[in-house]
């Protein structure tokens, strides 16, 4: 049994791995602004009022979780903007770097404590923030704020190596949530994927930036 921590756990991608995971007999740590009926019903322990944009909130998450070690962080807090280059809203640009790239950074760096040598720090991004992969242009704040928080998780995969600490960077796919307007696969093959990834992360693919199906995905 591992104890695993999910932000953005009431809703969405968040809410499917927290049923799964406990389902399975893992100890979940639900974490999110505000929790939801869903959530609280998956039995999963609730820390609600966090808010991953914000330094103080995110130290709250340390202190609320005491002496807990954490065996999987998973990073999955996220916005979607849909900015063109004809309507650009550039504080809302600057809100998806806050949520999307800082965020994750800023909670695994508050949380370092609470991990230990084979625990495993995973980020919820998104294909869209692969330039390689970029065909059709738009969504600024979302593409961009991807792409950052995939640098992010390269670098903290170097830097958390000497300390037995692996880190996955994982696309979910296009899933059907409030976020995506409900089009793409269910959550819960989304998910299915996902923790297979998790479960597969080890040294060699730390760093890495792979699909839920298993694909490895270009920069």
């Amino acid at each position: 049994m591992s104890t695993v921590l999910i932000t953005g756990a009431n809703r969405g991608i968040g809410l499917e791995l927290t049923r799964q995971l406990q389902k399975r007999g893992d100890q979940v740590i639900g974490v999110c602004r505000q929790t939801s009926s869903a959530l609280a019903a998956t039995g999963a322990r609730v820390i609600e009022g966090i808010e991953v944009g914000s330094d103080d909130s995110v130290r709250g998450l340390s202190s609320a979780l005491g002496d807990t070690r954490i065996d999987v962080l998973i990073n999955n807090a996220g916005i979607l903007r849909r900015e063109g280059l004809d309507q650009l809203d550039f504080q809302s640009i600057r809100e998806q770097f806050e949520i999307n790239s800082l965020g994750p950074l800023r909670v695994t760096a508050a949380l370092l404590a609470h991990l230990k040598q084979g625990s495993k720090v995973i980020i919820i991004t998104s294909r869209m923030g692969s330039i390689a992969d970029n065909t059709s242009g738009g969504y600024y704040g979302y593409r961009m704020s991807k792409a950052a928080v995939n640098m992010a998780g390269v670098s903290l995969a170097h830097d958390l190596k000497g300390r037995g600490i692996s880190v996955g960077i994982l696309h979910p796919g296009m899933v059907a949530t409030e976020m995506t307007g409900k089009n793409g696969i269910p959550p819960e093959e989304s998910a299915q994927g996902l923790i297979a990834r998790i479960d597969a992360l080890n040294e060699a693919r730390s760093g890495h930036f792979y699909h839920q199906n298993g694909e490895e995905l270009p920069w």
